[in-house]
């Protein structure tokens, strides 16, 4: 009962502290003009070939006095000036003064310094600050990222999708350009207001890319413009050390030294969290309301700080969008990968200061032959759960249990939480023009491989869930089954704790773009849930129709970050999670609550000798 009571006092003291109220939707924006198309060009090579027509002028029908009207009005392609004076733009940090700039009503600090370089002595060990400077410092382009040495978004056939053209094209992969160094405890913020009483939600984004990587400005729907300006909250991205910088478990090979080298990168969300605690009320942000959300590796990231005691306090909501993770990796496990490490460099384990020597490049590379030597599943499916690839470690100290196994934490027992999946997670049609060709028995042969003698039971439970699907569209509905059962199971475990609510969602919405073959892939939700429908046109066509939803989603998470409840009068209502009622929110250009979908699947699924021990 007392952490119930401790989770409405935060929602009261949170709502207390923000005198603005979550938006409501609006009516939906009227595009004009030319429509949005998109001519998909017989040759890629390097770049894609031709121009792509994307303009449409959004006028609303709200009345004139309508928060919506006059926030449309100053987005998308009605640009303001940018102003990046010092009198205007400058804001003050516990390390020093810095200089950001301001563009449509929204204040933009990049690259600001949270953590002080990794760089040397101090690869391998936890953050420290950033030292103290004096005069104004410039925060007015991305910082630098975590060295990596390739993408982690692969599909179930083990195929690099975000070396595709098509996957870099509807993603806007590289948005914004990256410069890889150890300086990368870098992030980014946006705010309506520098100076006030007013005191905002904060959204802090984990990134995904798994733990390998990525950046807080990998994807163009990263920018956090919109959300700030549209809903009245402070946004928050970052980069962090990823793969062997950031999880590297040192712990048996280097001593005490390197008692937080196998968590060192969580360590750094940590010190993301601290700076927010303690600098945000000079970007007019409310420490005491702060909501984590992450997407892919990104949710990974959020499950872990809802599992470690150094994270406790630092926020108050947490939103996992296709974060497939109950479980870190095991001591053995990331020791093994450090020793082949060692190995690749002809290093012996009396050798471990050493590493801080090796070149960037040197290291890079031989941390990525080492993975590749360490045991991967067969099934494509098991991979998603299995011990493989870079993450943190169960060492006792940083990270004293699994994130969600054997069920949720309850050192975050009072956060609530807002759990879901893309509809399409593991298979997409993106760069597969032969998607709509698939038939029943490729279908059947394709489940097959995954699940053996159950896969026509699987298949038959599937059809009742959704009877109006092509073969393509089955498979890559049962593809997505272990990022389902995830967030089903994190839900679940969750509600069961009885302290906060959780809730869930589908994301099922098909884009037009490339005839509308991606479907709603791993990643497609994350430009509507930053509000940037519209900045995001490859993926969303700029149409009216997702304009629409990206306000209905963007706003769900937005009271869900500010009240902790998703809810608002442009959805139908959303039941918080049980296990009684399984409620789980659909969300598509029609959003419709459906009572435990795929529960018959999913539960055929777990019973598979094929991936019974995934999870």
């Amino acid at each position: 009962m007392g952490a119930k009571k401790d989770h409405a006092l935060d929602n009261l003291r949170c709502e207390a502290r923000t005198s603005t109220k979550a938006l409501s939707r609006g009516s939906a924006p009227e595009l004009k003009g030319r429509r949005s198309f998109i001519r998909h060009m017989t040759s890629f090579g390097t770049a894609l070939a031709g121009s792509v027509i994307l303009r449409a002028t959004a006028e609303s029908r709200s009345s004139p006095e309508s928060p919506l009207k006059t926030r449309l009005a100053t987005s998308g392609c009605a640009r303001s000036a940018v102003t990046a004076s010092d009198a205007s733009t400058v804001a003050e940090t516990t390390t020093g003064k810095i200089r950001g700039f301001r563009r449509n009503g929204v204040y933009t600090f990049k690259g600001l310094p949270y953590g002080a370089s990794t760089a040397g002595e101090r690869r391998f060990m936890p953050p420290v600050k950033p030292e103290p400077w004096t005069g104004i410092r410039n925060a007015l382009q991305y910082g630098r990222i975590c060295p990596y040495q390739d993408s982690a978004h692969f599909n179930t056939d083990g195929k690099n999708l975000a070396n595709s053209d098509e996957d870099q094209f509807v993603l806007h992969r590289g948005a914004a350009a990256t410069v890889p160094g150890e300086d990368c405890l870098r992030l980014n913020l946006w705010t309506a207001e520098i100076s006030g009483s007013q005191k905002r939600p904060v959204m802090v984004y984990m990134h995904g890319g798994g733990f390998t990587a990525g950046c807080g400005h990998d994807l163009l729907s990263y920018d956090g413009e919109s959300l700030a300006r549209n809903h009245d909250v402070v946004v928050v991205t970052h980069n962090h050390r990823l793969n062997v910088y950031g999880y590297l478990n040192l712990i048996e090979l280097g001593g005490d030294e390197y008692a937080s080298s196998a968590n060192v990168g969580m360590l750094d969300l940590v010190a993301v969290l601290k700076w927010v605690r303690d600098n945000i009320t000079n970007f007019g942000g409310d420490p005491g309301c702060v909501t984590i959300f992450g997407q892919s590796g990104g949710g990974g990231k959020v499950l872990a700080l809802m599992a470690m005691p150094a994270a406790k306090g630092l926020f108050h909501r947490a939103i996992v969008q296709s974060g497939p993770f109950l479980k870190s990796l095991s001591p053995d496990y990331s020791r093994r990968v450090a020793e082949l490490v060692l190995a690749e460099l002809g290093l012996s384990k009396s050798q471990v200061s050493e590493l801080q020597k090796i070149p960037l490049d040197r290291l890079s590379g031989a941390a990525a032959e080492a993975m590749k030597k360490m045991p991967r599943p067969k099934s494509s499916l098991r991979r998603l759960y299995g011990e493989y690839d870079w993450g943190p470690t169960v060492d006792g100290l940083i990270l004293p249990r699994h994130p969600f196994d054997p069920g949720a934490p309850q050192i975050s027992a009072n956060v609530p939480l807002l759990t879901g999946t893309d509809l399409h997670e593991a298979v997409s049609g993106l760069d597969r023009s032969d998607a709509n060709a698939m038939g029943v028995e490729e279908l059947n042969r394709l489940v097959k491989e995954e699940f053996g003698d159950s896969s026509q039971t699987i298949i038959d439970a599937y059809r009742r869930d959704y009877p109006g699907a092509t073969p393509f569209d089955m498979y890559a509905t049962i593809a997505a089954a272990p990022f389902r059962r995830a967030a089903v199971e994190q839900a679940t475990r969750k509600a069961a704790l009885g302290t906060a609510p959780a809730y869930s969602y589908v994301y099922c919405w098909r884009t037009p773009v490339l005839d509308g073959r991606p479907g709603p892939f791993h990643a497609a939700e994350i430009a509507f849930t930053f509000d940037n429908a519209e900045i995001c046109d490859h993926y969303s066509g700029g149409t009216a129709e997702a304009l629409a939803l990206s306000k209905q989603i963007s706003t769900a998470w937005v009271n869900f970050a500010r009240i902790g409840n998703p809810n608002h009068n442009g959805l139908p209502h959303w039941p918080a999670y049980t296990s009684e009622q399984r409620a789980i929110m659909y969300l598509d250009t029609s959003c419709v609550v459906r009572h435990d979908p795929e529960g018959e699947g999913l539960r055929l699924i777990a019973q598979s000798t094929h991936v019974s021990a995934a999870v």
